[in-house]
């Protein structure tokens, strides 16, 4: 294929044709490995029981537990089918009402996307990071790169609720705090969206790091609003404020697809009678951290008593009950 005399002309096609040629390479080569492996255990298990070697069944047991989990993993890879489930994704993270509380349960969720995203391998960039008045943030976006970023992380899209004893409440009472994730994956450039530049009010600012750990000194971070939608965007990490600027508009541009896709379905979904307003209140998600631990999603029923090991980033039971279901849904 990569052959054919006018395969480079368009290099942006080209290096698409092969990343998905390679994906689908790597596919067959891990069921290649899978069918290796069970004809494996297989033989192993036939010479165990002819020869009564019950010092072998553990061995077994092992390698049938590691090749199930492989199947899963495969598995749920195949469940990402949508339009642009392989994109990439921009996390952005809103706190609702509530000050403090609401800022450091913001804090606490970007931590726990941070640290699931490092433990599959994706990359992880600040695009903007607003630190809270006395704890927490009052915003971040991130952009999360690698295979199938936005495909897993569509299923966080929606409000999280948070049920704590509050430890800035020197009384020592129970709150519940709400916060707004909102995914967009990264669109391609073909994909035409009109930005005009009279629809848009452009600020600049100092940025500082993640955690306050850096502050520069010229006002290099800008932030850009849609007048019309009132969508903003803003960009920090890059060193010039033409390269955030850049950045900032290639985000937009990718929020603004997102806009007019929804609206469009909020129109079929009126017509259809099915519409509800997405509100805070509305929560995907439940954290509870006291009376008792638990954390459960409203859409699927999924849940967990191992609050630590959610908020250490094992939110995948959660994500592979959302894709499953939603893969029942269009079936």
């Amino acid at each position: 294929m990569s052959t054919a005399p006018d395969f480079w002309d368009n290099p942006t096609d080209a290096q698409k044709i092969l990343q998905e040629l390679n994906s689908l390479k790597d596919q067959i080569e891990k069921v290649e490995t899978m069918e290796t492996q069970e004809s494996e255990l297989s033989g192993l298990l036939e010479m165990a029981v002819e020869e009564n070697e019950e010092d072998l069944l553990a061995e077994i047991q092992a390698g049938v537990e590691a090749l199930k989990k492989g199947v899963d993993e495969l598995e749920l890879t195949t469940m990402l089918c949508g339009e642009y489930d392989k994109s990439n994704v921009y996390l952005t993270i809103h706190p609702g009402a509530g000050g403090t509380e609401s800022q450091d349960w913001a804090e606490m969720l970007l931590r726990m996307y941070v640290r699931w995203a490092e433990r599959h391998g994706f990359k992880v960039e600040f695009m903007e990071y607003q630190e809270g008045d006395e704890a927490g943030i009052k915003s971040a976006t991130l952009y999360i790169s690698g295979e199938n970023a936005f495909g897993y992380l569509r299923s966080e899209k929606g409000v999280h609720r948070l049920v704590r004893i509050s430890p800035f409440d020197a009384s020592g009472r129970r709150h519940t705090s709400f916060v707004s994730v909102d995914i967009v994956p990264d669109i391609e450039d073909s994909i035409e969206i009109e930005i005009r530049p009279e629809d848009l009010k452009v600020d600049t600012y100092r940025s500082s790091g993640a955690g306050g750990q850096h502050v520069n000194k010229t006002e290099s971070a800008v932030r850009i609003t849609h007048i019309p939608t009132g969508i903003v965007v803003a960009c920090q990490n890059e060193r010039s404020q033409f390269q955030n600027r850049e950045r900032a508009m290639n985000m937009l541009k990718a929020k603004l697809y997102e806009y007019q896709r929804q609206q469009q379905e909020a129109k079929l979904a009126q017509i259809k009678g099915e519409y509800s307003e997405i509100a805070w209140g509305n929560q995907i998600r439940s954290y509870v951290f006291c009376p008792y631990t638990m954390v459960k999603d409203h859409r699927t029923e999924a849940e967990t008593g191992n609050v630590q090991a959610v908020m250490d980033g094992d939110i995948d039971l959660f994500i592979e009950a959302y894709l499953k279901s939603d893969l029942n849904k269009v079936s």
